[in-house]
């Protein structure tokens, strides 16, 4: 630190001890902080509804993938985490496994019934 007058000071005085005159304190430098931006995980159940909403097996994975899909949503929504398009594909994969499956089990029927003897 300098006094007005330029002798050197100690630091954290606020009069000179050589002449008494006060002290010059200088500008605190700050440089810029960059800070990274803090990494968001994807929501897992998101990423699951996707993959079984792909692979269905036997239309037991468009079931999960409907559930994972909803639960997905609602823990993205509360946490902040990403997959929020991943949910809503496995939902709708998993709607579309669903309806194929009602349509497979109605042409089953109908195919039962329409294959009846004619006696």
């Amino acid at each position: 630190m300098l006094c007005s007058n330029g002798h050197a000071c100690p630091e954290g005085v606020s009069f000179c001890p050589t002449c008494g005159v006060g002290t010059i304190q200088a500008p605190a430098v700050s440089y810029p902080v960059y800070l990274a931006p803090a990494g968001t995980s994807t929501n897992g159940l998101s990423i699951a509804a996707l993959v079984l909403g792909i692979v269905w097996v036997y239309w037991i994975g468009s079931i999960l993938a409907l559930i994972f899909g909803l639960i997905a949503r609602k823990q993205i929504k509360q946490t902040g985490q990403t997959g929020m398009g991943m949910a809503i594909a496995g939902i709708v994969l998993g709607c579309v496994g669903l309806a194929t499956l009602l349509l497979v089990i109605i042409f089953a029927i109908a195919a039962v019934h329409s294959t009846g003897s004619n006696y």
